[in-house]
Formats: C-alpha cells, sequence, structure tokens
C-alpha cells in the first residue's frame, strides 16, 4: 500500500516539475548558482564534524593524524599546540564558510522565487483575461483572487524542494558511506528507521492530500464573501444588512480555521511520529556505539563522528520525510493553479484567423441559435442583415434575448448554430483583438476604472494625447462637467467612479466610445438608469457617436430609437417583428402594445414630469 502511494506521489511529483520547470528557464543562471552553493555547503557539512575528532583522538588523545592531514601540515602535525590552532581556524573556517555560502544561497532563492512566482501570476492572470465571460459569470471571483495570489509560488516551491532535496540526499549518501568506513554495525543500525519513516511518509501522503484541498476551498470561500461584500457594500448598508454579513464571513471563517486546526493537528502527529522515530534510532546508535567503544571496537574521536554524523544522518532523513511530506501543500497548490490555466477558453482564436485594420460596418446574422449553460434557446434562429453606417434598435420585454444577441457581435460568446459576418467574414475566423478593435461598446451601467478621467477616457485609444482626449470628451458632452470639478481631468473617480452621478459616469464611458472611434457600435440600453433631463444630453452625444458607424441599440424607451433605420423586436428569443418605426405600428403586434403602454404611462406621468422640468429650470 505505501509503496503505491510513493508510486502515485513520484507520478504527481514528475508530472508537475515538467510543467513548473518552463518557468525556471529565464532563471537558469540563478538555479546554476543555486546548484553550485547547495553541492558546497554539503560538502562543508560533511567536514564539519573532523575538527572534533581530530582534537580528541589527535591533540587530547595519542592517535595519529589521517594521511592527508600529515601532508598538508608537515611538521606542525606532531606539535599539539599548532593542531589545536588548526582545529580551531579549522572550525571556525567551516562555520564561517558554510554561513557566507547561506547569504549567497538565500539571495540567489529569493530572486528565483520572486522571480518565478511573478510570471507564474502573471501568466495566471493573463489566462483569465482569456477566459470566456460564461466562465466569469459561473466562478466567484474572491476564489479566483485566492488562487492568484495564493498558489503563484507554487512551481517555484515544487522546484525549491529539489534542491534541500538533493542536499539531504547528498549529505545522507555522504554520512552513511563514511559511517560504514568507520563501523558499519552501527552504520546499519541507524538505518533501521527508515522503513518507518517510509511508511509513516506514504501513511501522511494518503490521507492529508484531500483534507488540504478541502481547506484551500475554504480560505478561497472566505475571500469570496470578501470581495462580494465589498462589491455589493451599497445594497447591504441600504438593508441594513451588516450583521447579518458579518455574521457569514466569521461563520466562514470559524469553519475555515477549524478545518485548518485539524489539517495542522495531523501535521503535527506526523513530524511528531519522524521525530520519535529518529529519535528510538539515536537512543540505538547511543547504546551500542558506547558499548562498541567500552569494547575497544571505535575510539572515542571515531564514536564522537559516528554520533555526530549519526544525528546529521537523522537531521536529513527528517527533513527528507517533511520535505516529502510538505510535497502534499505543493501538489494540491499546482492542481488548484494548473486546473485553472488547463481551463480552456471557449472563446478563442480559430487556427488561421486573420487580422483586419478598419471594417465597413456590413453586420449579418444567419440563423443564429444560442443558449446559456442551463437556459434553453437564449436566442432562436435569428437572421437580419444591417448595413454599414444603419442604426438597427432592439426592443422586447425583458429577458427576450437583446443584450444575448449584440453580446454575440464582439464574441463574447459564440453561437452553437448559425454565424454571424461582418463585411461579408464570418467573425470566427477574424483575430479576436482584431474583431474587438472595430466595435465600440457603451453599457447601461458605465464601468469605470478608479483612476483618473483622463486615464477613463483614454483607455478608448491608449495612447491618445491630451487634446484628443479634450476632444472625445467635449463630443460626450462630458468637458463642462469635467472641467467644474477641482482636479478637472486629473480627478480620480474611486471605485467604480463612485465620485460621479450615473449621468457623468456615462458620459465618460461616451466619451471613451467616442475616443476608440470604431466601425461599428452597440449601446447596450445606455440612457435606462438616468433622468430625462440628462438623457437628453447623453442622446444628443450618441447622436454624434452614431454618425457614419453602424450601430446597434438595446432600449427600453422606445423614444430613443424613433431615428432608427429599422428595428428588431424580440420575444422568448425569437425575431418577431422587424422594420421601421412606422411600418411596426402600422402592423399592430408586439411593439405597437409595446409602445402603447409606454404612451399610457408617459402620459400618466405628464404632469410630474412638467413639474419636475419646472423645477430644474427655475
Amino acid at each position: 500500500m505505501p509503496a503505491r502511494r510513493a508510486d502515485g506521489d513520484m507520478r504527481s511529483f514528475w508530472k508537475y516539475l515538467r510543467r513548473s520547470l518552463p518557468y525556471l528557464r529565464p532563471y537558469w543562471k540563478l538555479a546554476v548558482v543555486s546548484l553550485f552553493v547547495t553541492t558546497l555547503m554539503t560538502g562543508l557539512g560533511l567536514l564539519s564534524p573532523w575538527p572534533m575528532k581530530i582534537l580528541i583522538d589527535s591533540v587530547l588523545g595519542k592517535e595519529p593524524l589521517p594521511r592527508i592531514l600529515t601532508f598538508l601540515l608537515g611538521p606542525l602535525g606532531g606539535d599539539r599546540f599548532w593542531l589545536l590552532v588548526f582545529v580551531v581556524l579549522a572550525t571556525l573556517g567551516l562555520e564561517l564558510g558554510v554561513n557566507a555560502l547561506s547569504v549567497v544561497s538565500n539571495y540567489s532563492n529569493t530572486q528565483l522565487q520572486l522571480g518565478m512566482g511573478l510570471d507564474f501570476r502573471s501568466r495566471m492572470f493573463q489566462h483569465l483575461q482569456r477566459l470566456s465571460l460564461a466562465f466569469h459569470e459561473e466562478t466567484r471571483t474572491g476564489g479566483l483572487m485566492y488562487v492568484i495570489n495564493s498558489m503563484d509560488r507554487a512551481p517555484i516551491g515544487l522546484i525549491m524542494t529539489v534542491l534541500p532535496l538533493l542536499q539531504n540526499i547528498l549529505t545522507l549518501v555522504g554520512m552513511v558511506w563514511i559511517c560504514f568506513k568507520i563501523d558499519w554495525q552501527l552504520a546499519l543500525l541507524s538505518l533501521t528507521v527508515v522503513p518507518f519513516l517510509y511508511y509513516s511518509v506514504g501513511y501522511y501522503a494518503s490521507h492529508i492530500k484531500d483534507r488540504l484541498y478541502q481547506v484551500r476551498g475554504m480560505e478561497g470561500e472566505t475571500l469570496s464573501i470578501i470581495h462580494e461584500a465589498m462589491s455589493m457594500l451599497r445594497v447591504i448598508v441600504a438593508f441594513g444588512r451588516e450583521t447579518h454579513e458579518y455574521d457569514r464571513f466569521r461563520s466562514q471563517g470559524e469553519r475555515a480555521n477549524e478545518a485548518r486546526v485539524k489539517l495542522t493537528v495531523r501535521q503535527t502527529l506526523f513530524s511528531l511520529a519522524v521525530n520519535a522515530t529518529t529519535a528510538l534510532g539515536t537512543a540505538a546508535v547511543l547504546g551500542f556505539g558506547g558499548y562498541h567503544a567500552l569494547k575497544g571496537g571505535v575510539t572515542p574521536g571515531e564514536l564522537l563522528i559516528i554520533l555526530s554524523y549519526i544525528g546529521s544522518v537523522y537531521g536529513p532523513l527528517q527533513s527528507i520525510s517533511s520535505t516529502v511530506g510538505g510535497l502534499q501543500d505543493q501538489f494540491v497548490n499546482l492542481r488548484i493553479a494548473f486546473d485553472l490555466l488547463d481551463t480552456e477558453p471557449e472563446v478563442q482564436d480559430m487556427p488561421g484567423a486573420i487580422s483586419v485594420q478598419r471594417v465597413k460596418g456590413l453586420v449579418a446574422y444567419e440563423g443564429v441559435h444560442f443558449s446559456y449553460k442551463g437556459r434553453a434557446n437564449t436566442v432562436k434562429d435569428i437572421s437580419f442583415q444591417a448595413q454599414a453606417g444603419q442604426f438597427i434598435a432592439l426592443v422586447g420585454p425583458t429577458g427576450a434575448g437583446k443584450t444575448s444577441l449584440v453580446g454575440l457581435l464582439p464574441r463574447f460568446y459564440d453561437p452553437q448554430q448559425g454565424c454571424i459576418t461582418i463585411d461579408g467574414v464570418d467573425i470566427r475566423r477574424l483575430r479576436l483583438d482584431s474583431l474587438r478593435a472595430n466595435i465600440s461598446i457603451v453599457l447601461q451601467e458605465p464601468l469605470l476604472f478608479s483612476s483618473t478621467i483622463a486615464e477613463n477616457i483614454r483607455y478608448g485609444k491608449l495612447d491618445a494625447g491630451m487634446a484628443e482626449i479634450i476632444e472625445a470628451a467635449k463630443a460626450a458632452n462630458a468637458h463642462d462637467f469635467i472641467m467644474a470639478l477641482p482636479n478637472k481631468y486629473d480627478t480620480v473617480l474611486g471605485e467604480r467612479g463612485a465620485r460621479l452621478s450615473g449621468g457623468e459616469r456615462q458620459r465618460i464611458a461616451v466619451a471613451r466610445a467616442f475616443l476608440k472611434d470604431a466601425p461599428i457600435l452597440i449601446l447596450d440600453e445606455p440612457t435606462s438608469s438616468i433622468d430625462s433631463k440628462t438623457e437628453v444630453v447623453i442622446l444628443d452625444a450618441l447622436e454624434r457617436l452614431m454618425v457614419g458607424r453602424t450601430t446597434f441599440m438595446v432600449a427600453h424607451r422606445l423614444s430613443t430609437i424613433r431615428n432608427a433605420d429599422f428595428i428588431l423586436v424580440l420575444n422568448h428569443g425569437e425575431l418577431v417583428e422587424q422594420g421601421t418605426q412606422q411600418e411596426l405600428l402600422q402592423r399592430g403586434g408586439l411593439y405597437k402594445q409595446l409602445y402603447d403602454l409606454q404612451a399610457a404611462q408617459m402620459e400618466h406621468k405628464a404632469p410630474e414630469v412638467l413639474q419636475a422640468s419646472v423645477e430644474s429650470a427655475g
């Protein structure tokens, strides 16, 4: 059974080591330095007991010096005073050498760990951005943050176990060989603990991995709760649920702590078993070695070396056992990290995908079917064509599939059937970066970064100068309110642009789209969450933005689409009507119903709207 577990661990070790080594390649010089220093430290460690042996046997006793020292010291080797000086200097030199090499080792290993950790963390971050929106909609952001922040050193953690493991194995082999040369019986006796250690490691490995994976998951869940609470803070405060969220966080934290404590107890018991085993081995060697010395089988100095080496042998054995046990931690971390990296993006460039510069904007949907996981027929068999520069509106009840339909154009998702073409080319044949460079999007909720206004607008064109940014802001009717701010374009917006009103954030988003200057424009209910007065200002900016662009506008307020070239009416994922507003009103279908309903609502609210306008004007 332990052999089978060991085989499984070795397979995991080589599997993950092969996947981790590419991250070591840019730092191979540091790795060589670290390996060289490790070898030197092993050699100095093997020499460290010998000055004490010379002191006891040759300075205080009458045993002859080893031949090599007799040759090196010459006449001084016969003078006990100078021999004592040599022992003192050798002890000091060995200690200083080990410490100096330790400094070099720590420096190279730290550089190695930080460099590889950053590379691996960057790789995970880059991969996360490439995964489809469907993946992110199904995965909690806090858990992903936990993986990136906590598993970034997993590859270097595995590689760095190799160096101490190698050092301990070399030390172990060297010490056992020397002990065999001095007294083979004591050497064999010292190795009787190996089967017990082997079994302990196998038992620990088989029982700890699942618990480690469970604890990692619980700790990631705790971070997910924090992220979700911070993202939903306005809702929490508005409903007075601070205590509820605190209790939820506290309860999860206590469960994670309890699981971690149980895990730590098992890890401590494993260490205790290893230490107890080596302590028994040391006691046996001490008793048997003392008996040998009494019988004259070894000199006191040789016994001291053997006991020193046996103690040192058990040190590497303990380290090897702990390292192999600790590999379970690394295996779990690597499994979590590589599972993320092995997740294939649902939307990616197909082989031979091409790049285009600026498209004309002729868009066609041909028999498009699309469904989310667990939700069938989000979009069913939709076909239409939009000429370059046309304004196409999409209307329909909530959940009709409007946002999903326009989300297929920049390939946030791919349809299960049918195809979408731009200028006659299937968008799946276009490189994603090339496709999305030709599309600007203004969302219902304007998503802004916490940086300055200028940097948020510049996001539409990263190399834009200040003059271009100001021009885009003017076109979006944003320049005046920006200039009224104390820091103007250098105003820091805070989390998600919290320091601006909804209308102001939306105008920044429109300015960003102006600056990008893409030939295709998607407007996903850009005025649904703002008041009527601000809507007029934004619509004025949007009308300028739409000039010369193929525009798709998802709208609930039908007053915003009266100038549309044609309107698509969706219901339950199906395209039930299409045409101009006049044509749709004459048909008396779903669009006519929606239009009459909104007209009745506006008539009912007219006195309130008029009063609000009077107050605003006043």
